[in-house]
């Protein structure tokens, strides 16, 4: 029996990593190339970034080569992680259970994350390793009444060396990512591929059979008894669209936007970012150093980056967008979500006051990294987990299948889908 997994983030790498200990011969095809961290200190860059000499936003790739950066049709960057370990290599090691509209399907993944949060070693920064800054917009948010909350992360605090870079990868080893998952694939008989973007499926008596993998002369079909998309809430839905079978225009991307403020010498760039978080309705605010705004956005030119400090807002959108067969995203942000957006600036900048942050005070620039939503999962697919519309011989495990944006950390949930998506192909494949 095989399996081909397209994609290695925390959906592709648990699911590939759960099959292939049950026995199954997995192809693992990752689109991107193999991650290599960013070494070079974030000072290196401050005069030709103060000068406006490394171009905007989409330049952001040429200096970080495993992030990829797109504009929707109405104008929002979208961020993903194009390499073996997808997103979870940039991410900022957040371990928290976003469970939004889960429960209201039938969806309990608590298995799962107590789990997956076992093995993963989960733990969070105390705060003598907070910068003085962080530490006092937690005390700030406490004298409101708003009971901030430690995150929960996967970092072995004897590895990290708080250089702040956990977005752009980790050069010290002490962040968890997902090629932990793919250590043991080879060695039970699998292979993992790189430089390996998925066209489009291969179908026989409406059947899925394969993957249309490869660039330029080199594309080539692989086959198998069983085809695992996780791709991601764009790259899955763009396979499918192209392969003629439709997606919803249910996309949802959790808005992140950063406020910037100012204080002399406050270092935040010297510790780990999001080191806790503040639950609001739909969002979450978070210690954040914005290296995107930071590098790219002309209004936070002026001020160096251990002056800066950030406050991050992650908010859960109204799902609504499409993902188009080449690539292209149809998504805009509507009045609700600006409205959400304008309260918590206000609140993320009486905190920062409070904590004796000064202006000028400068949004960031509007982005989104999670991105899902596009095949979602109905109350009457959970026994299966797999959506009624996909047709024999294919499955998916990341977050395109759930329905409701998150305004929080989603790795550990990717992961925790994919481990349960995993677990009922076993029971459909394996012999009884």
């Amino acid at each position: 029996m095989r399996a081909v997994v397209v994609g290695s983030g925390a959906g592709g790498a648990t699911a590939a990593s759960e099959l292939a200990k049950n026995g199954i011969e997995v192809v693992l095809l990752e689109a991107g190339k193999p991650f290599k961290p960013f070494t070079r200190k974030v000072g290196w860059f401050d005069s030709i970034r103060r000068a406006g000499l490394l171009g905007g936003e989409r330049s952001f790739s040429k200096l970080f080569r495993s992030m990829n950066t797109q504009r929707t049709e109405n104008d929002i960057l979208l961020v993903r992680g194009v390499t073996l370990g997808g997103c979870t290599t940039l991410s900022c090691g957040c371990m928290a259970r976003a469970e939004r509209g889960l429960k209201e399907i039938g969806l309990d993944l608590t298995p799962e994350f107590e789990e997956l949060e076992s093995t993963m070693n989960v733990t969070t920064i105390p705060r003598e390793r907070w910068s003085p800054v962080t530490g006092a917009m937690y005390d700030s948010a406490m004298d409101m009444g708003l009971e901030p909350n430690l995150t929960p992360k996967v970092v072995d605090l004897g590895k990290c060396v708080a250089c702040g870079l956990c977005e752009i990868g980790c050069a010290s080893g002490a962040k968890w990512d997902s090629r932990r998952f793919l250590e043991d694939i080879e060695s039970r008989g699998g292979r993992i591929m790189t430089d390996m973007p998925v066209k489009r499926l291969v179908m026989e008596n409406e059947r899925v059979t394969g993957v249309e993998a490869g660039k330029g002369r080199s594309q080539s079909i692989v086959k198998g008894d069983v085809i695992v998309l996780a791709a991601g809430g764009i790259g899955t839905a763009q396979i499918l669209e192209a392969s003629g079978i439709p997606t919803e225009d249910n996309l949802w991307v959790d808005y992140v936007l950063t406020l910037g403020g100012v204080l002399k010498n406050a270092n935040q760039i010297k510790e780990q970012p999001m080191a806790w978080y503040l639950q609001r309705d739909r969002y979450i605010l978070s210690p954040y150093m914005d290296l995107l705004s930071h590098f790219y956005y002309k209004l936070w030119r002026p001020v160096p980056i251990s002056d800066r400090v950030g406050l991050m807002m992650k908010f859960a959108d109204t799902p609504g967008g499409k993902v188009l067969a080449d690539g292209t995203v149809l998504k805009e942000v509507i009045e609700e979500d600006k409205l959400m957006m304008e309260s918590g600036v206000e609140e993320a900048r009486e905190i920062m006051e409070k904590a004796g942050v000064s202006g000028p005070f400068v949004e960031g620039l509007l982005n989104a990294g999670h991105l899902g939503g596009t095949v979602p999962l109905r109350r009457d697919d959970i026994d299966l987990m797999r959506p009624g519309l996909l047709p024999d011989g294919l499955w998916i495990s990341d977050l395109s299948l759930v329905p409701s944006s998150q305004g929080f950390p989603t790795m550990l949930t990717t992961a925790a889908i994919s481990l349960r998506v995993s677990r009922k192909i076993l029971a459909q494949t394996l012999p009884r």
